[in-house]
């Protein structure tokens, strides 16, 4: 086994483990995931997965699986305890998922199915930074520090340069350690 292996391990568990807190947090009712987010997440993080692996992208295949593994746990968990609210940026959320696969199967493209993804993800992304921002103690940090720092392990963990191997992984960790700033930053500031 050699380092990058061991990247993909470390990437796999803080991944598989980051959903504790939450799940923990939407039991004790004061996380409520918004499900339709969730599931949309779900297939986002599928296909990912599924367009890194039909590239031979192991690392990035490994961490987006886990990360759909992840967000349908949190949206089952959610529909009992979660937001069931559906909205015009779910449908377009949903729009897009389907959008992305066209794009992937239309010019057999693996990199136009993740950069799709990853556009998309950041659209259903805007909601949950805003609830961050506004409602910081409803969010918990710590899933998406753990599913940052895995991207990160992930992205460590790639054996080309290339958006398949690449892109998702990297662009992952960024919008969560993002969130979770912005979650730990407003509690603070709410906090004075």
């Amino acid at each position: 086994m050699d380092i990058k292996d061991l990247f993909i391990v470390f990437s796999t568990l803080l991944i598989l483990a980051a959903p504790t807190p939450y799940i923990r947090n939407v039991i004790k009712r004061a996380t409520k995931p918004k499900v339709v987010s969730w599931f949309n997440w779900t297939w986002l993080t599928i296909i990912s997965a599924s367009a890194s692996l039909s590239d031979r992208q192991y690392a990035a295949a490994i961490m987006s699986y886990s990360l759909a593994l992840m967000c349908v746990t949190i949206a089952m968990l959610g529909w009992r305890n979660g937001d069931k609210r559906f909205d015009r940026l779910d449908i377009f959320c949903q729009m897009g998922i389907v959008i992305a696969l066209v794009l992937w199967w239309t010019f057999n493209s693996p990199a136009i199915a993740i950069i799709s993804v990853i556009v998309i993800d950041f659209i259903a992304l805007v909601p949950t930074l805003k609830h961050s921002w506004e409602k910081p103690h409803e969010e918990t940090g710590q899933l998406f520090i753990m599913t940052g720092i895995g991207a990160l392990f992930a992205t460590l963990a790639a054996r080309t340069v290339s958006i398949t191997a690449l892109a998702n992984p990297i662009y992952i960790a960024i919008a969560d350690l993002i969130t979770a700033a912005v979650i730990i930053g407003r509690r603070k500031v709410l906090k004075k």
